[in-house]
């Protein structure tokens, strides 16, 4: 018998085998061990999910951590690792998406940074300072043989603005609220507040 007579006869006699096969290889999957949740990734949770969470009536009188999450353009006070006061409609940098590298790239942060200070004289309606550039910032912009940036405020609009806000994303690379927001903040968020800015 040739070569492709003898390819095709162990064809043939492979797929003869198939059928007294399946059943073994249905016993060895169910005996593989099924892929474990905790090989894929976590999901980010919404932010408008903890949102949900707040109840209306708690009383605090200071925030103890705040989480920004830039997508969704909102802000979570929280105190004691419970959810207690919601911020919408949050405005960034004019380049909004991705975490801020350089000077004058107008992105907004993304991180792990704390509240280090406050100005009431600020050209904006109050501000808080966030602590950015934080280390790796200055070394990772420092490779590049460039400045990080800084001056990265909370802030209400700008002082001039007789009323309302200005639209869209307009700041440098902090985040804007409205003046009757910022006041609030002023209020409830002391100095060494921890601020988490997420993408």
């Amino acid at each position: 018998m040739g070569g492709a007579g003898r390819v095709i006869l162990n064809a043939m006699n492979r797929l003869a085998l198939l059928p007294l096969l399946a059943p073994v290889l249905a016993l060895a999957a169910c005996a593989a061990p099924p892929q474990r949740l905790a090989d894929t990734p976590p999901s980010q949770p919404s932010l408008e999910r903890e949102a949900a969470r707040i109840v209306p009536q708690r009383a605090f009188a200071q925030v103890d951590y705040l989480l920004v999450d830039k997508s969704e353009r909102l802000m979570i006070g929280y105190v004691g690792g419970q959810p207690v006061k919601v911020w919408r409609g949050l405005q960034f940098g004019d380049a909004p998406q991705g975490h801020k590298q350089f000077e004058g790239d107008e992105r907004t942060p993304e991180g792990r940074y704390v509240i280090e200070g406050r100005n009431p004289g600020s050209a904006y309606h109050l501000s808080l300072k966030v602590s950015y550039p934080a280390p790796a910032d200055r070394a990772f912009a420092a490779r590049y043989g460039r400045s990080p940036g800084g001056d990265i405020f909370l802030h209400g609009q700008p002082n001039g603005l007789p009323f309302g806000r200005v639209p869209g994303d307009w700041t440098d690379g902090c985040i804007a609220f409205s003046n009757e927001e910022i006041e609030e903040l002023w209020r409830i968020v002391p100095d060494g507040t921890v601020i988490e800015i997420r993408p």
